[in-house]
């Protein structure tokens, strides 16, 4: 069977994977705190028809050889970790990091993950969660008769309230960030949060705007890091190289087509 019909299957299905990245950074234009997913091809083994290095008399040997190659392959999606555009929302609750670090949230099985996504809200307790209520960590708990237009978070992270009846504010918890050796190694698993792998390394805490972590803005927002022009241009070059590929089994056919009538 003529070799080319399977390398360049394996083009479809390397651009279908392209094309469903593209589809997902796409839809999550809009998500706080997405990172962009970039898919990495790597080529497939090769056929050594005749090793570089042949002898070709007594005295020479062959320069180069003669490889067959059988395709490509998904070698990676890998996490683009640039800072989003910050929106200001004027939200009391609403925290954006500027520079490296994760917040961490408490998981109902009391496990740990990190997101960037710093849309938090106060539930019935006064503490402070995700939108899924999933508890900040460190806890910050609001004390009873606070008035929530006086939340404020300093850059560094100190968040403080004032009481009614009140004058100064009270100082209520410190937001923390975690950075990582290799960011690019955690895992997405959904509600816009990461969670620890054997490749990103173990969480390492931090105050914000301290030993080179990014410090946080209150009533700001971070926004997707996604591109729409640039996934728009990636799209139509995915499509493209999709059909070359696809046109490649149409000439691979053709050509069989050819051989098999040549009886007739």
């Amino acid at each position: 069977m003529v070799r080319s019909l399977w390398t360049a299957a394996t083009g479809m299905n390397g651009q279908q994977s392209n094309i469903d990245a593209i589809s997902n950074n796409l839809s999550n234009v809009n998500t706080t705190g997405y990172k962009q997913q970039r898919v990495e091809f790597e080529d497939l083994v090769y056929q050594n028809l005749k090793l570089a290095g042949t002898p070709a008399t007594e005295d020479t040997v062959t320069p180069v050889g003669i490889q067959q190659g059988t395709g490509v392959k998904v070698g990676a999606t890998q996490r683009i970790m640039n800072q989003g555009s910050l929106q200001n929302t004027g939200v009391d609750t609403d925290v954006a990091i500027v520079g490296e670090g994760f917040f961490r949230v408490q998981k109902y099985d009391g496990s740990y993950a990190y997101t960037r996504d710093g849309s938090f809200k106060v539930d019935s307790a006064g503490q402070l969660v995700t939108n899924n209520g999933l508890r900040v960590i460190p806890e910050i708990i609001l004390p009873e008769g606070y008035d929530v237009s006086t939340l404020n978070v300093t850059q560094t992270g100190l968040v403080s309230v004032k009481i009614n009846g009140e004058n100064d504010p009270v100082e209520v918890g410190q937001l923390e960030l975690y950075r990582f050796p290799n960011a690019v190694g955690l895992q997405a698993e959904g509600d816009n949060l990461f969670k620890v792998t054997a490749a990103s390394g173990e969480a390492i805490a931090g105050r914000p705007g301290y030993d080179g972590f990014g410090d946080v803005r209150h009533k700001f927002l971070e926004m997707s890091n996604v591109s729409v022009v640039n996934e728009m241009v990636q799209m139509i070059v995915a499509q493209r190289a999709y059909e070359f590929n696809s046109k490649a089994i149409q000439t691979s056919d053709t050509m069989l087509s050819t051989a098999v009538n040549l009886k007739r």
